[in-house]
């Protein structure tokens, strides 16, 4: 029931930031499904795999493939559902971690925090990458 709750209120930031970003119609509706698909695949993959940079990784690399085919589909730019779609990964609460480690005065546990944020996004880089590079390889191939 919690991963069902958390599924929920991932689409509904995805479908905050979708509005906020002045996104309409059926874009607003494959933005905040986005962001449904988003964070629950990311849950999904932590019964397989415990690791969060290797979820941060896959789920930003097939939410990649989602808005890129949405794109295509619905004939917008590919930011428009990778920005708001990706709003649940956001590494807010590591980062948050950090900044009070930080301040705290532990720089030893600041530092591993901070690195272990700049990990989770950089895997998030690396999936939207990965999959826009095979993406504009294929569009000069055809």
């Amino acid at each position: 029931m919690i991963q069902l709750i958390q599924i929920i209120t991932g689409g509904l930031g995805a479908l905050g930031f979708a509005l906020l970003f002045n996104i309409r119609g059926r874009k607003l509706v494959a933005a905040a499904i986005g962001g449904f698909l988003s964070w629950g695949i990311f849950l999904g993959l932590g019964f397989i795999m415990p690791g969060e940079p290797i979820r941060y990784f896959l789920v930003s690399a097939i939410i990649s493939l989602y808005s890129e085919i949405m794109a295509r589909w619905l004939r917008t730019p590919t930011t428009t559902f990778i920005i708001t779609a990706l709003i649940p990964l956001i590494p807010g609460g590591s980062l948050y971690y950090t900044m009070s480690a930080a301040l705290g005065g532990d720089m030893a546990d600041a530092v591993t925090r901070g690195l272990y944020t700049l990990e989770l996004a950089a895997a998030l880089a690396l999936g939207i990458v990965l999959v826009s590079a095979l993406f504009r390889v294929r569009k000069r191939h055809l």
